[in-house]
């Protein structure tokens, strides 16, 4: 019987090995296959871009990549920080370009706001935070969980309530005006340097839609796309990025309260997500799962349900333009 194991999930055997097959791969993709020059890549002080910078770095020489920091005025500054810390531990040049201003002309946080105000009528930007979410615990129940918004006021107290479909949706739209205009960013720098942009999306992120499509989702290539989240992790402590960015929880940084990840979408620890999403993958059954991530046969059984929810509904985002071609032919 197929069981599963941490090394399955995991380990990347013989990982400088691995590291050295993977930037020969960026290299040949950059210089022959793209042909361009070097890669711009967005950076935040995140795992995932720090490690795909780190990876870039070594794979087409630090003066051929370019990183670019883009804050805007609800980011953390610790990503500023710890994006700077990570470009001067590579030794390439890292750049900023606020992007508030261009958020504003698009209307992003009026247009959000408007539909913060349909559920929190006494909202004020200028006193209270937010963050949408869901219940991670809903994950282990049958039902889908519905999308909450949490108001933080000057003091720290919350208050959650039901996100609408139609206030969610149109928070979303707005928000999403952050990593599209993260991505022509980009690609304004790659342009005039003539280089590719290399993007920073992981396996869950990819395969559960946690991307904005042509934002974050856009690119030329994505080399860390296939690796599991704690992967991603391993190669960070290979490839030396600073200990600060390895320790730091991963947010979405897109809110104006602070949020992780977790809370806001995958519902799951990492570790936990990796293993699960390893033998949902390789269609193992919640009775080989259970035991060893210390569930009910039943809360497995509904997390797989959850994955395949996301796949199906996200579908949408990782497909390419249609083309139509003569419908005469």
């Amino acid at each position: 019987m197929k069981t599963i194991t941490q090394n399955q999930a995991l380990t990347i055997p013989n990982i400088d090995v691995y590291i050295e097959t993977l930037c020969q791969r960026i290299k040949d993709d950059v210089f022959h296959k793209l042909r361009r020059r070097g890669a711009v890549i967005g950076i935040s002080g995140g795992i995932d871009s720090s490690v795909t910078f780190a990876l870039a770095v070594k794979a087409l020489g630090a003066k051929n990549v370019l990183g670019v920091m883009m804050p805007e005025k609800d980011s953390s500054k610790d990503s500023l920080t710890f994006a700077q810390v990570l470009a001067d531990r590579f030794g390439a040049e890292a750049i900023i370009e606020d992007i508030t201003d261009a958020l504003a002309g698009f209307g992003c946080y009026h247009r959000r706001d408007e539909a913060v105000k349909h559920v929190f009528q006494n909202y004020e930007p200028t006193k209270h935070s937010f963050k949408i979410g869901m219940k991670e615990s809903a994950i282990e129940t049958k039902l889908p969980s519905p999308f909450y918004i949490t108001l933080v006021d000057e003091k720290g107290q919350q208050e959650s309530k039901t996100l609408p479909a139609k206030a969610f949706l149109q928070i979303m739209g707005a928000s999403n005006f952050k990593q599209r205009t993260r991505m022509s960013m980009l690609y304004y720098h790659a342009e005039r340097l003539y280089y590719s942009v290399i993007g920073t999306p992981n396996k869950h992120e990819i395969n559960q839609g946690f991307f904005v499509k042509h934002g974050d989702g856009g690119a030329d290539i994505m080399p860390i796309g296939h690796l599991y989240k704690t992967q991603v992790y391993q190669l960070a402590k290979a490839l030396d990025v600073p200990q600060e960015i390895i320790d730091r929880t991963p947010t979405t940084d897109t809110y104006s309260a602070e949020q992780t990840q977790e809370e806001f979408f995958f519902q799951l620890p990492f570790d936990q997500m990796d293993l699960l999403w390893h033998a949902y993958e390789h269609n193992l059954s919640p009775a080989q799962v259970a035991e060893r991530v210390g569930k009910s046969e039943e809360a497995v059984e509904n997390i797989f349900h959850s994955f395949k929810r996301k796949q199906t509904t996200t579908d949408y985002l990782r497909m390419s333009p249609i083309v139509y071609h003569d419908l005469n032919q």
